[in-house]
């Protein structure tokens, strides 16, 4: 099969379309023929093995990667299951978390893919399983969004951000997206109350406090994040950090975390996860209509460090997908 493999860390130069074996699902496991791969600042980190503390506690590889073909997100039609894999079905058209989905086949716990909703295509498919669980564990568990709540989304254009700003309409919250000029009207088309454009306007500066912020930039000190918090306000920690740093976000969420301790308002990282409950509730979602997956760039497999390269620049709007063919 085609894959994308690197044999080290570094840049995405690194990453080369190379011939590798089939993997074989084990007993509880199922192999998925991809269709479509999603990229996400996920798979940079992991790229460069950034930030370096990733490399002691974070299962990437200490020197070299610890997976040799990269991508977690996929879309694909399942081809074999292991023998005590339930669920998914050969045949079946399914998304999920399939480490290794950059490449022709990728092999996944039976318990972290869920049946594709019908009316997506399996691009759209490719672009739910990390960016829209994540939002909806910020928005809907971490921060607890209800009606009525007034919400700021931080980088309301890329891939979290435009789910982020549809669950948070959908709980009945008024939604402020922040992102580029670029992105405004999209950031409105899915349910922003409210858009401010970063490169003309500082939220933090602004005499409007919020209930909740979701931040998935990270490139503003906490102190300024927190001026444009109520005095009860939440604020989710997701993002931050950048290239070749020891430590990247984790020295922010340190500093989050100890902050908390001393302030009436709350300030929570949002960590990550893969949970197929997760995945059951934003595909139901999907299917009720509420949610709508929103593609930016489309590579093909040998244009995948181009892609990677696109969204480590951090300007990408939606999902950067990658297909087959």
């Amino acid at each position: 099969m085609k894959a994308i493999v690197q044999e080290r860390f570094g840049p995405p130069d690194v990453l080369r379309l190379a011939d590798a074996d089939r993997p074989e699902p084990g007993a509880s496991e199922v192999l998925v023929r991809v269709h479509a791969a999603a990229v996400n600042p996920y798979d940079w980190h992991m790229l460069r093995g950034d930030p370096r503390i990733a490399r002691l506690i974070g299962g990437t590889g200490l020197t070299r990667p610890k997976s040799r073909v990269a991508g977690i997100d996929a879309a694909g039609v399942v081809e074999a299951a292991g023998p005590a894999a339930g669920g998914p079905r050969p045949g079946d058209e399914v998304l999920g978390f399939c480490p290794g989905a950059f490449a022709e086949y990728a092999v996944a716990a039976a318990d972290l893919l869920v049946p594709k909703p019908t009316g997506l295509t399996f691009e759209q498919a490719a672009a739910v399983p990390m960016a829209a669980t994540t939002a909806l564990r910020g928005i809907r568990d971490v921060a607890g969004v209800r009606a009525g709540h007034r919400v700021l989304v931080n980088g309301a254009g890329g891939g979290v951000g435009t789910f982020a700003v549809q669950i948070a309409t959908a709980l009945g919250a008024e939604v402020t997206g922040v992102c580029s000029t670029h992105n405004a009207d999209l950031v409105r088309s899915i349910g922003a109350a409210h858009v401010i454009d970063y490169t003309a306007e500082d939220f933090t500066a602004g005499r409007v406090k919020y209930d909740i912020i979701l931040d998935n930039v990270g490139n503003l000190p906490l102190g300024r994040v927190r001026r444009a918090l109520t005095t009860t306000g939440t604020l989710v920690l997701n993002g931050g950090g950048s290239p070749g740093r020891l430590i990247g976000a984790v020295g922010s969420l340190i500093t989050a975390v100890t902050v908390n301790g001393f302030v009436r308002q709350r300030l929570r990282p949002l960590m990550p996860a893969q949970k197929r409950e997760e995945l059951l509730a934003v595909t139901g979602l999907i299917e009720a209509g509420t949610l709508t997956p929103v593609l930016g760039r489309t590579y093909p497999l040998a244009g995948t460090a181009e892609g990677v390269r696109h969204v480590e620049a951090g300007h990408a709007r939606g999902k950067v997908i990658i297909t087959m063919t």
